[in-house]
């Protein structure tokens, strides 16, 4: 006993092992915050991840940034969330790409409504190839003519011609009711210029088909033809987040 109590006095008279201590338990205390904070971020990337394949159709993947997530979580108030899709397709647009910022989220929802965010911009980028194969795949008439795609930049055109010079349409993107809308400019056959109402019919239901149903309020702003395709500008302020039994997507958000 007395050499217990001697090696107690011993302990507790030393700053040493003190501050050993101390430094041990602050050690592990912030290796389980940082083991919290690194579950939570996968987590979410998780479900919002999962979220936005079953919005567009093809793999993402989601980033946080740096503010500690934890605190986000516990407040319901995030930040700055990056999101990039793989490139294969935005539903039945082969070749398309979004990157995706969000901003102010807040999940204080109700029985409507799961919360809302404060700012959403993404761009997207839709390749030429992916335009030639979403043309053949998806939009009649057109489709069948179509073996080669090839943008104009100066004049924002995008011409669409099939083999042996057949036959061509040449569209032009534009903002149509803050809706992305491929406008014909013209249409030939064997050389000749033809009537283009069917061309035109044919894609107003492809690009109405694209961006129907389309959640958030996500708005079209701006598009340009480049040397490799389309690029657009979409995006949406101060919008509601769609309850699970409003819009499957949004389930486990």
């Amino acid at each position: 006993m007395k050499t217990k109590r001697r090696f107690t006095r011993r302990f507790r008279g030393d700053p040493v092992s003190i501050i050993l201590i101390l430094v041990i338990v602050a050690a592990l205390g912030v290796a389980g915050l940082i083991g919290g904070e690194l579950y939570a971020r996968n987590l979410a990337n998780h479900v919002v991840a999962s979220a936005t394949e079953c919005v567009v159709q093809d793999q993402a993947k989601v980033s946080f940034g740096p503010s500690p997530f934890l605190l986000q979580h516990f407040t319901g108030h995030y930040r700055d969330i990056s999101i990039h899709t793989a490139g294969h397709q935005i539903r039945n647009a082969k070749g398309m790409t979004a990157d995706i910022n969000i901003n102010d989220v807040e999940l204080h929802g109700n029985a409507d409504s799961k919360g809302t965010i404060g700012a959403l911009d993404a761009n997207i980028t839709w390749t030429s190839q992916g335009i030639q194969e979403t043309v053949q795949d998806s939009i009649p008439f057109i489709g069948g003519l179509v073996d080669n795609v090839a943008t104009n930049p100066s004049a924002g055109t995008i011409e669409l011609s099939g083999a042996l010079g057949l036959g061509s349409v040449t569209v032009k993107p534009q903002i149509v009711d803050s809706g992305l809308s491929l406008q014909v400019v013209r249409v030939t056959a064997m050389g000749a210029t033809v009537p283009h109402e069917t061309a035109q019919t044919a894609l107003d239901t492809f690009t109405s088909a694209l961006l129907k149903q389309y959640p958030l309020g996500i708005r079209a702003d701006s598009v340009q033809v480049t040397d490799d395709g389309v690029v657009a500008h979409f995006s949406t302020h101060n919008a509601s987040i769609p309850a699970g039994q409003n819009d499957p997507c949004f389930a486990h958000v």
